[in-house]
């Protein structure tokens, strides 16, 4: 009889400690404030590379104001006169993902068949930038 008590207690310990994993992890998850980045990329071109089809968008075009860290990224790559490199700002926060969307389906995006650069081309005072985004999003679960 007594190992049946044993058997129980084990049980109970053990079903009792999987429960309060489970919580634990469920809540960590539940107070996760980033589920998707998205990295914005821009880097100043000269006026030879932009696309003959490429629509240019000024810097003060409201558009592009409200897309969140467009207007760092448009800044740092003027300060930093990035011609070689992209300059990057990533957002990570709920909803970064859609940036992404916001860029590509609110201005002007330039799809390049060749050489160019895929972006929205900006008129930034007397330079021209690029402006491009991507995202990605972290998997709570394996695909099966």
């Amino acid at each position: 009889m007594i190992r049946g008590k044993d058997m129980a207690l084990s049980l109970l310990a053990v079903g009792t400690a999987a429960v309060a994993g489970y919580v634990l992890r469920s809540e960590r998850s539940a107070t996760r404030t980033s589920r998707s980045k998205a990295d914005l990329g821009a880097r100043v071109v000269g006026p030879e590379d932009i696309p003959d089809d490429a629509t240019v968008v000024d810097a003060s075009a409201q558009r592009l104001g409200e897309i969140p860290g467009a207007r760092r990224a448009l800044d740092r790559a003027i300060r930093n006169g990035a011609r070689e490199e992209w300059e990057h700002i990533t957002l990570e926060r709920d909803g970064a993902w859609s940036v992404v969307d916001r860029i590509r389906q609110t201005l002007p995006y330039y799809d390049a068949d060749d050489s160019e650069y895929n972006g929205v081309y900006v008129q930034y005072n007397d330079r021209i930038v690029v402006l491009d985004a991507i995202g990605w999003a972290r998997l709570e679960e394996p695909i099966a």
